[in-house]
């Protein structure tokens, strides 16, 4: 009742009901990005409280991540069959069970539970595939652009809140750092439930952009076998090894690696924890605008040339970061020139496996492919904390991840083009 209302009013002033739901799913995915994100500023104070190594605590971080990857295709299928509210809301549940047991763990097992199986699996159901569906599903002229929010808001969520998470963390303890995210999971459920919907029929709308001939979402009847069913249909496209082999080096050089390491590899260097978290926000910045830039950009060039340039300068980035001085100026380079290109990647892999894979497959099999760069993400959460315990420096994960995205770089032409120029052209003026 308050979403056919606020649609109602919305329309009577030319703005589409789309937009409004892109405004959700963004305070959604900032929160619970928030939420995946913080352990990166926690890692030190466990293992101060707890005596755990940093190579124990990656364990469950890495699983975590990995979790999340792999809810991704599955999350696509669900959603399909049961719709964007019932999802979501289930996945905040399990978002506050596992950060209100983490408030009383003292076992290295019950890290493990509460932040590697349980946040795992909740923010799995709210990844970057919840976007990528928000956009193909409501968006048929400006999905790239739409995708883009989307996009910047999971990543800059992962990464904003970390100063503040770390200055509680330094100030009254890691488990008072907690209690915002615990909070904000409160007031997202509330929102979702006055005001998200499934599909655009439901407020009598068609997707943005769209000229009548778009059918309306059925529902599949089997939603989990659905997602193996175009697993197994994908995986006969070279398109598909393509892109999901990129997305592991994506995933590989920011979420498990950036995200999960710097503050720790800055502390190294002498660097202090919130200082090195401020570094994080600010790239958390250049992100956003990068990500969406990103996806504007997606609706008008070739896809594959735009990911070819992000992977080669993520690349030099993460060869440059070794090299730098360890103070806030000295990392500001890097943070502008890393955050503008944290996670724009995601836009054109969408728009990719649109274009290969059709618009009602594309969730499902952008799902998969997100599950291989949360796979990436999980090797570089453990690779990382095994560099640092068993060679005292991550330094070797770091220049790893810089040589793969090169490699990368290149490997994206090898993708078929989906489109011509003249196709791209007419979709962006759509």
């Amino acid at each position: 009742m308050f979403a056919q209302a606020l649609a109602r009013r919305l329309s009577r002033a030319g703005v589409h009901y789309g937009w409004a739901i892109v405004a959700i799913i963004f305070f959604l995915a900032l929160t619970t990005a928030g939420c995946m994100g913080i352990s990166g500023a926690l890692i030190v104070p466990l293992t101060k409280e707890f005596g755990w190594s940093t190579e124990q605590i990656s364990v469950a971080l890495a699983l975590r991540i990995v979790l999340f990857g792999l809810m991704a295709p599955f999350t696509a299928a669900l959603i399909d069959k049961y719709g964007f509210k019932s999802v979501v809301l289930v996945a905040l549940g399990l978002i506050e069970i596992g950060l209100l047991g983490a408030l009383v763990m003292t076992k290295l097992w019950q890290l493990v539970l509460f932040w590697g199986v349980i946040v795992g699996f909740g923010t799995g159901l709210t990844a970057m595939v919840l976007g990528a569906l928000v956009a193909t599903r409501w968006f048929t002229a400006r999905r790239g652009l739409a995708v883009g929010i989307l996009s910047a808001s999971s990543a800059s969520g992962q990464l904003l809140l970390l100063p503040l998470a770390a200055w509680l963390a330094d100030r009254y303890g890691w488990r008072v750092a907690l209690w915002p995210p615990i909070a904000a999971l409160v007031v997202v459920a509330l929102v979702v439930v006055l005001f998200l919907v499934d599909k655009p029929e439901d407020v009598g709308l068609k997707p943005y952009g769209d000229k009548g001939d778009t059918p309306a979402h059925v529902a599949p009847p089997a939603a989990i076998g659905r997602a193996f069913e175009i697993l197994f249909e994908s995986t006969r496209s070279a398109a598909f090894w393509v892109l999901a082999g990129t997305f592991f080096v994506c995933g590989l050089s920011t979420n498990g690696l950036i995200q999960t390491h710097f503050i720790a590899f800055c502390g190294d260097y002498g660097m202090p924890a919130v200082a090195a978290a401020s570094t994080l926000a600010m790239m958390g910045v250049f992100d956003f605008i990068g990500t969406i830039g990103s996806g504007w950009l997606s609706d008008r060039f070739d896809n594959r040339g735009l990911l070819s340039m992000y992977y080669g300068l993520r690349g030099l980035s993460l060869l440059y970061l070794p090299s730098t001085t360890f103070t806030v100026y000295g990392l500001s380079l890097f943070a502008v020139f890393y955050g503008l290109d944290w996670i724009a990647t995601v836009p054109p892999t969408v728009k990719l496996s649109a274009a290969h894979f059709g618009r009602e497959r594309a969730g499902v099999t952008y799902g998969w492919i997100f599950a291989s760069h949360m796979l990436g993400a999980a090797v570089a959460a453990w690779g990382g904390g095994f560099f640092r315990s068993t060679f005292n420096t991550y330094l070797p994960a770091f220049y790893v991840a810089g040589f793969a995205c090169l490699i990368a770089a290149a490997a994206v032409w090898l993708i078929g083009g989906a489109q011509t120029a003249r196709e791209r052209l007419l979709e962006a003026r759509a």
